[in-house]
């Protein structure tokens, strides 16, 4: 079993920075491959970016390429997801996820956070 639990969203104007943290419980975080997904308002929840086990490798949505990163620290259970030159249409709940699985679909995902919001004002 596996809690997961995000902080740092807020409110923040177009062009600033955030940086979201995500907080693991349990031993085995290190075995999970780690995302972060959004649902803006009145829309589905999307795939934002996900990171593997050992935090070398990372994949992002195109609308979040070059302005987003996620990290991991395993020592700490706690994945970051750094949100830089943010947009209005960043405007979302964030959550993070954790999976066992080597597929991505939100369906693979075993954990989920309850979610952050994050406002960005034009």
């Amino acid at each position: 079993q596996v809690q997961l639990a995000e902080s740092g969203g807020g409110l923040v104007q177009a062009g600033a920075s955030l940086r979201l943290s995500c907080a693991a419980s349990g031993r085995t975080f290190s075995t999970y491959l780690m995302g972060w997904f959004r649902q803006p308002p009145g829309k589905e929840r999307e795939f934002v970016g996900d990171i593997n086990r050992s935090g070398d490798s990372t994949n992002y949505v195109d609308s979040v390429k070059g302005r987003f990163t996620i990290s991991r620290d395993n020592a700490k259970n706690t994945v970051y997801l750094q949100m830089n030159s943010l947009k209005p249409e960043d405007t979302a709940v964030y959550y993070c996820a954790a999976r066992a699985s080597r597929y991505r679909r939100i369906s693979d995902y075993d954990y989920w956070g309850q979610g952050t919001q994050v406002t960005v004002s034009s």
